[in-house]
């Protein structure tokens, strides 16, 4: 069973429109919609904005789902000069930069007693993702790298180049990291796929509405890809 998270109703509501046999349930608030997609058994659903809702829904995801699988789709502010809008970010791992526990000797985004800094993606899902995003989103560029996660909107200069410089970060945006850190206490293989919609500078606010139906019809034509590439893999 593939888990599939998307921050808003946006970002799913075109797969629920390709999924079969779909089955709704609504827990905690957040509406499961179980089914087959193109072939593979899946469950969509729509977290809501920003960490905790995201954490919920991936633990609501092992605990009633037992998903084998996570995939959290959705759209992100670049980090780097070579990541423009329309292209897409797979993660190798993800970490939370809005965690300082600096007062106690941790590093800027580690989670105190927690016994590492980033989550680590899967690299079979990496590597499927990456085929799978040439193939139908030819036109735009892929990149592998860190996904860093806050509870902030970032549309500053001065804050995008701090996210860069002190995590390394290729993106930023608001649910990744905690949907990392669940699947990883979980044992459960994840990827956070992120399609840029903004530069996460001071035109970040003109350049999301514009450009956010894009990045999301990106998304929606890699994971349809991935669930029929899984389904020839089962």
């Amino acid at each position: 069973m593939l888990g599939i998270i998307g921050a808003m109703e946006e970002e799913v509501a075109k797969l629920k429109e390709n999924m079969k046999d779909t089955e709704m349930k609504i827990i905690a608030g957040m509406e499961f919609n179980q089914g087959i997609l193109r072939g593979t058994q899946a469950v969509v659903v729509r977290s809501g904005i920003c960490k905790v809702n995201a954490a919920m829904c991936s633990q609501i995801l092992a605990d009633h789902y037992h998903v084998d699988a996570i995939i959290n789709t959705g759209i992100a502010g670049s980090l780097r000069n070579e990541i423009n809008i329309g292209d897409v970010v797979l993660s190798t791992d993800a970490l939370q930069h809005d965690v300082d526990a600096t007062a106690f000797d941790y590093v800027p985004g580690q989670i105190p007693r927690v016994d590492v800094l980033s989550f680590p993606a899967d690299g079979k899902l990496i590597g499927l993702a990456e085929q799978c995003c040439r193939k139908v989103n030819p036109e735009i560029s892929v990149f592998k790298g860190r996904v860093v996660s806050g509870d902030q909107f970032i549309s500053d200069k001065e804050k995008k180049k701090w996210l860069r410089s002190q995590f390394d970060g290729f993106c930023t945006e608001m649910e990744g990291a905690a949907i990392a850190q669940a699947a990883y206490l979980n044992g459960i293989p994840y990827l956070v796929i992120r399609a840029i919609s903004d530069k996460a500078d001071d035109s970040a606010s003109v350049d999301y509405p514009v450009f956010e139906a894009q990045a999301i019809e990106h998304s929606v034509r890699l994971l349809l890809e991935m669930a029929e590439q899984l389904q020839d893999q089962q």
